[in-house]
């Protein structure tokens, strides 16, 4: 039985209940429920209210089968129960699967795939697309299968150690970890996007064969697919469904200073002093973890930094920098206010054993961001020990959560068990700093180590995470920042030369920070952190003071010649600046993606993609990094019918071609559209002046 309603169709059969709204431009939204029983959460998505000009148009109807259409995308209801998503021509974008098809390719040869279609095979497999089984929990284990194209290229899902850009042949985690973002959309060479609507734990296979979306226990399958004309639409279809990115202030551009860690006032005013002697100017300057007493009281340690806003005060008004504060989700058993969380009920859960998340510092449990009684308590420290004192920006560290123990089936959330809504955490966090700070002339930025489908609009800046200080690290990361971009999360930075170890003195930990930082300089934003080697000696035996702190990490602790290098790029940063001020327009107008594969912005241009590390910073410029030691020259393909300009020789190049470019220590290949070079007549004035 199917019901047709104005924005969505509705079909029952035996114990399932299958609904399809018309959820944003050219985009339907799927939805199945075992036992008829619908449960309304939109999780990623914005609100019906958002998306309720979008109609379904039903174009066919016979029986059980139904073919109905929203723009530029259509739906049909096989009589298999198959879903089957074709864009307006014709094409198939995407099949449910319930058994193998043929295709026949020009020289006679069978293959498994969705391209074109010439015969179905008979198959007594009895898989389901749609597959629900009984926990007796009242969810269920789910799978959710479609039919893979062999030849088809997937892009976004988040950040992942790993360094594939494309993600056909892979296998993926649904779950947040230290370093691991997972954000389920992504974007496919057969032109629509795919979100999976399920904070739940979970996994995805993108295999030759089949795809497959595996849920642990979950009540539904949810998910979103959307087309349009280039990958651009798709990105901007995606944003307008779960949200934009607030507009990045201009005065966070420039270089975000940091460590493990300044434990006093006088060593933070120390370095943004010596900053400001080089005439150079610090967006912000990071005030680390455990300058707390303890976990969960959200405070400054008085013993530590007495008077925090005189900082605080001196900070933004000598030296226009702005402090950012850690924040941590832990709490501690001998916190002063612990008794306020076991009250109120504000901590994660366990199904059994002993209440223990985190062993740092001494006996923490996890805050449950989920709970909106518990935002609102931890909001109201902040604001009174942060906010008040004129702190505007946060930096929510841990916030995955950070497990010792990842056993996700252990724990439970005002949300529900951690199996089926785990992956709202991180989000719950963001939301309550950008419910907090949201004023009509503040744009809520903050740094997080974890981040879910629509972190975007509550101003999410995504980051590496705890990944170690190596070349073999930094060859994970350019590509993982394109799928992050893809993924719909445009704000995303690294800790420059890594977080765990570096010693500033080794030579090739120097030049690693140079690398790393030639490439952040073409960042959304411009990072230094990392727990350098060797640490220091704690400034006492008990709170904050018990934690030691890493070697120097400032632009000059590296050497001369690396200082020399990155005070020039210093200065090219600031020449590109108003640039990456428009793509940050872009972003929080469209949703797009500030560091973008080749093929984002040259669709028709079929060796782009296949073209990794290398990246377009806007649709202008064109980056090679360098990742490997003593690397002193790298082929680059630049895309398109495009005549480039190499901003250090003014060597004009032929689009559509592979060169092998020199990078000199002092350098990374950089080209700008001829078209273009015209909005860079500064940046090319002082490279010619000062590279040269």
């Amino acid at each position: 039985m199917i019901n047709i309603y104005d924005n969505y169709i509705e079909k029952k059969y035996d114990n399932e209940l299958l609904r399809i709204d018309a959820w944003g431009k050219d985009s339907f939204r799927v939805r199945s429920f075992a036992d008829r029983k619908f449960h309304d959460n939109n999780f990623a998505l914005l609100d019906r209210e958002e998306n309720s000009k979008n109609k379904i148009e039903v174009l066919n109807q016979s029986g059980e089968e139904i073919t109905i259409r929203n723009g530029k995308i259509k739906a049909v209801i096989d009589h298999r129960d198959r879903i089957t998503f074709y864009d307006n021509e014709g094409k198939i974008l995407l099949r449910e699967y319930i058994r193998l098809r043929a295709v026949k390719h020009d020289d006679g040869a069978e293959d498994v795939g969705t391209v074109e279609f010439t015969k179905d095979f008979n198959s007594t497999l009895k898989l389901k697309s749609r597959e629900f089984k009984a926990n007796y929990g009242g969810a269920f284990e789910t799978t959710t299968r479609f039919e893979s194209d062999p030849n088809e290229k997937i892009f976004g899902m988040g950040q992942y150690q790993h360094e594939f850009l494309n993600l056909k042949n892979t296998k993926l985690e649904l779950a947040q970890r230290n370093s691991q973002m997972s954000i389920p959309f992504y974007m496919s060479s057969l032109n629509y996007g795919f979100l999976w609507n399920n904070p739940g734990i979970g996994e995805v296979t993108f295999a030759k064969n089949i795809t497959e979306w595996y849920m642990k226990s979950t009540k539904s399958i949810d998910y979103w697919i959307t087309t349009g004309d280039n990958l651009k639409e798709i990105s901007k279809n995606y944003a307008d469904v779960t949200g934009k990115v607030p507009l990045m202030p201009k005065k966070l551009l420039g270089l975000w200073q940091s460590k493990l860690r300044y434990r006093t006032p006088e060593e933070v005013l120390e370095v943004v002093k010596e900053y400001d002697e080089k005439g150079i100017q610090l967006s912000t300057i990071a005030i680390d973890y455990f300058h707390w007493p303890k976990q969960g009281e959200y405070r400054f340690d008085n013993d530590f930094w007495p008077e925090p806003e005189k900082l605080i005060s001196e900070l933004k008004e000598k030296y226009d920098v702005e402090p950012i504060i850690s924040i941590w989700p832990t709490v501690q058993s001998d916190a002063e206010n612990y008794n306020d969380y076991l009250e109120g009920g504000y901590l994660i859960n366990v199904n059994r054993g002993v209440r223990l998340t985190m062993l740092i510092q001494g006996t923490t449990v996890f805050l449950d961001t989920t709970n909106p009684e518990a935002r609102e308590y931890v909001w109201n420290r902040i604001k009174d020990n942060y906010k008040k004192i004129g702190i505007d920006y946060y930096w929510v560290d841990v916030a995955e959560p950070g497990y010792a123990v990842y056993d996700f089936d252990n724990y439970r959330y005002d949300s529900g068990q951690a199996l089926e809504t785990a992956n709202l955490y991180p989000n719950g966090f963001l939301k309550m700093v950008y419910d907090g700070m949201n004023e009509k002339d503040h744009s809520v930025v903050t740094l997080v180590r974890g981040a879910w489908a629509g972190a975007q609009k509550y101003g999410a800046l995504g980051w590496s995470g705890d990944i170690d200080s190596s070349f073999e690290a930094f060859n994970n990361q350019v590509n993982t920042g394109l799928n992050v971009g893809i993924a719909g999360l445009p704000w995303w930075t690294t800790d420059i030369g890594g977080f765990h170890g570096g010693n500033p003195k080794d030579p090739e930990f120097r030049e690693l920070i140079i690398r790393w930082f030639q490439y952040s300089v073409f960042s959304p934003i411009l990072r230094m952190h990392g727990d350098r080697l060797p640490h220091s000696a704690p400034l006492s035996n008990s709170g904050g003071g018990s934690m030691p702190t890493g070697a120097p990490n400032e632009i000059w602790s590296f050497g001369k010649e690396v200082e020399e290098i990155l005070v020039k790029y210093l200065h090219v940063r600031e020449k590109i600046k108003d640039y990456i001020y428009k793509l940050m327009e872009e972003a929080h107008k469209d949703g797009l993606p500030l560091m973008r594969t080749l093929f984002y912005e040259f669709p028709d241009d079929k060796k782009a993609w296949e073209v990794e590390n290398t990246y377009l910073f806007g649709e202008d410029m064109l980056v090679a990094p360098i990742m490997n030691y003593q690397h002193r020259e790298r082929d680059v393909y630049l895309p398109g019918d495009q005549v480039w300009v190499n901003i250090y020789t003014n060597t004009e190049y032929e689009g559509g071609r592979t060169y092998k470019v020199e990078a000199p220590l002092q350098e990374i290949p950089v080209f700008i559209k001829k078209s273009s070079v015209h909005k860079f007549k500064e940046l090319l004035k002082f490279v010619n002046e000062s590279f040269n």
